[in-house]
């Protein structure tokens, strides 16, 4: 959770950077970003953290979907759909990366359920598993959207740019909003950055959330009590420690952000096991279990992240 945490603030005081100014020091910004995240979450809690992610994505899909119209129109090269296999592990790792938080990490199965208990304790009347599973599709659906907004813009502008990608945060997000800005106008710049950096501002919030919730909710299972301020303190620890990982152990953007994106990967098997064991088993009622066809096709899944992780780390060797 560190590392992940790390990756995302560092993105996000790259884009801050270019943004807003006020100082071109990129861990400065991660601190800023971390503290105002952290105490954002500790004061309000969940309550909060759902009406802002509420104006956040609206925000987001507004000046992507903008951003990809204005790519479109100003688009006059030909594009060719032809499957590509990754063969070296310069391109297998990529694909692994890729695959680790696209549309989302599977970590997100365990925070989505605390979010939906918190849901439930503001909404008891009128929150049922049928609206859980609601919330559920309509957010992964958009996350889904956006991701392939993302990689449209990635295709239609930056695909054709003979420019080498910085490891850097700060330089990145300079070349990045530069790129927009030299093939679609001054005015793509603009939507480009705030759609940019609405989307790793939510998910450096939404971690700095995610995980201390799912970990006040280990201590309280290991222990077998509630422990008062639990999550308030995993909150404080994830901050300060992401702290640290950037101001001595980060040795480049990109390098965090795969390191990330990987890990994510490759602990995907035990999540997606660990979740259909779960809505099988005695803790879930009958009438909420999966289909036959949807246990079958989990099954599936499990052997496809399974056979993707062995191919990898049998292509480090």
């Amino acid at each position: 959770m560190f590392t992940i945490q790390a990756a995302v603030t560092i993105v996000t005081a790259g884009l801050a950077v270019n943004l807003f100014g006020f100082t071109n020091n990129p861990i400065i910004w991660s601190i800023v970003i971390t503290l105002v995240s952290a105490l954002w979450l500790v004061i309000g809690r969940y309550k909060m953290l759902d009406k802002l992610m509420k104006l956040i994505i609206i925000t987001l899909a507004i000046s992507s979907i903008a951003a990809v119209l204005i790519a479109l129109v100003d688009n006059d090269k030909t594009f060719y759909f032809a499957q590509t296999i990754p063969k070296g592990s310069v391109e297998i790792a990529f694909l692994i990366a890729f695959l680790g938080w696209m549309p989302a990490p599977l970590d997100i199965a365990t925070w989505h359920s605390l979010w939906t208990i918190e849901k439930r304790k503001d909404n008891v009347q009128n929150f049922d598993t049928k609206q859980a599973l609601f919330d559920f599709n309509i957010g992964y659906i958009t996350t889904i959207f956006l991701g392939i907004c993302f990689m449209a813009l990635g295709a239609l502008v930056m695909f054709h740019s003979s420019e080498e990608i910085s490891s850097g945060s700060v330089a990145f997000a300079k070349q990045l909003i530069n790129l927009y800005t030299v093939n679609l106008g001054e005015k793509s710049g603009i939507l480009i950055g705030i759609a940019a950096f609405t989307t790793m501002f939510s998910t450096t919030l939404t971690t700095l959330d995610a995980s201390p919730r799912a970990m006040a909710k280990t201590t309280q299972l290991i222990f077998n009590k509630k422990i008062k301020n639990t999550y308030t303190l995993w909150v404080m620890l994830l901050a300060i420690g992401t702290i640290i990982i950037l101001k001595y152990f980060a040795t480049s953007m990109l390098t965090m952000v795969k390191i990330a994106t990987i890990l994510s990967f490759l602990t995907a098997p035990f999540y997606a096991i660990a979740n259909l064991t779960l809505i099988n088993g005695k803790h879930t009622p009958a009438q909420a279990r999966p289909s036959k066809i949807m246990v079958f096709w989990s099954y599936l899944g499990i052997v496809f992240l399974i056979g993707f992780s062995i191919w990898y780390l049998s292509s480090l060797f």
